[in-house]
């Protein structure tokens, strides 16, 4: 048994959702993995996480992600609705007044799509298809939290015109304008090849510009001033990591924090304090184990533009 631990803010919903992520990776990867926190260290809060073998779970995780290749899904019989007159399908998706303005100069190819019989929601929406990735000498992975047509949250909290599968390849592979020009925002296979040791030692601490993403790193989240000041307008970036963003919605395929009944904007999550499987520490992010050591938190969900963000969180509990 292999056993690492990562910093982590727990007052960063995303990072907690994210450690969550990196559990379930683990287990998929690796099987029978273990996670939790430890935060006698006020200055110096860990995740813990151990799985078999030998290697750091941590670096296991991230050098699958680093090669992933995102690919949609979608229903028996789904097809994508055709282009607006004068448009291509890559171009609709870049149309967006919440998205960064200089989104029109990458390439967009949409990728292909793979039809199954079973689907998680009522029908096929192109902005929310799920995605996989894996496959080969992989497992296959299954993500789409965000499409989840159940009695739970679906938590999707981007809009707009920005598919699924375009900000996890963005948070996956990066952005890179056309070809002749510089790469605009790093995925984790660019800070995979660039900054190994430290992405696998502080995997939530190293922060690229951001385009689009599904808005869980409050670190990159902005709402427009009583002025009207927007970072696109100006061209200003902000900064989060993709880390955290990928596997925050891994963290949240079989997870959701629990909203309050008359005001869902009011959000809360727990931390637990002893390492638990996946199908265990699914129950205790929303607190349902009391019997655990664990801590409360309360964040709000704000709004920029059209897309919901993730706010810093409070404590509600002492340990």
């Amino acid at each position: 048994m292999a056993e690492a631990a990562i910093p982590v803010d727990l007052y960063n919903p995303g990072q907690v959702f994210a450690c969550l992520g990196f559990l379930e990776a683990a287990d998929m990867l690796l099987g029978d993995a273990e996670g939790g926190f430890e935060w006698s260290d006020e200055e110096d809060v860990k995740f813990i996480l151990g799985a078999p073998g030998e290697r750091n779970p941590f670096e296991v995780v991230l050098e699958f992600l680093a090669e992933a290749e995102p690919r949609r899904w979608g229903p028996a019989g789904y097809a994508d609705p055709p282009p607006k007159k004068g448009k291509n399908a890559a171009d609709e998706e870049d149309d967006s007044e919440d998205d960064d303005p200089e989104d029109a100069e990458t390439e967009t190819a949409v990728p292909s799509i793979e039809l199954v019989k079973t689907f998680p929601a009522e029908k096929g929406d192109r902005m929310a298809l799920p995605i996989r990735i894996g496959g080969g000498n992989r497992p296959i992975v299954e993500l789409g939290h965000w499409a989840d047509g159940s009695s739970r949250r679906s938590f999707k909290l981007y809009a707009g015109n920005r598919s699924a599968c375009k900000i996890a390849r963005a948070m996956l592979q990066g952005v890179r304008k056309k070809p002749s020009k510089n790469q605009k925002q790093k995925g984790i296979a660019q800070l995979w090849q660039e900054e190994r040791t430290n992405l696998i030692d502080r995997p939530f601490h190293i922060l690229t510009p951001m385009g689009g993403s599904f808005n869980f790193d409050p670190r990159g989240a902005w709402t427009a001033i009583d002025a009207g000041y927007s970072p696109n307008e100006h061209k200003h970036t902000v900064e989060a990591s993709p880390v955290v963003e990928f596997l925050a919605a891994w963290g949240l395929e079989h997870a959701r924090p629990e909203a309050e009944e008359f005001d869902t904007r009011q959000v809360r999550y727990a931390v637990w304090g002893m390492l638990l499987p996946p199908i265990l520490a699914r129950a205790a992010l929303t607190g349902a184990v009391p019997s655990l050591p664990m801590r409360h938190f309360r964040f709000e969900l704000d709004m920029s533009g059209k897309n919901k963000v993730v706010t810093f969180a409070e404590l509600e509990t002492q340990p």
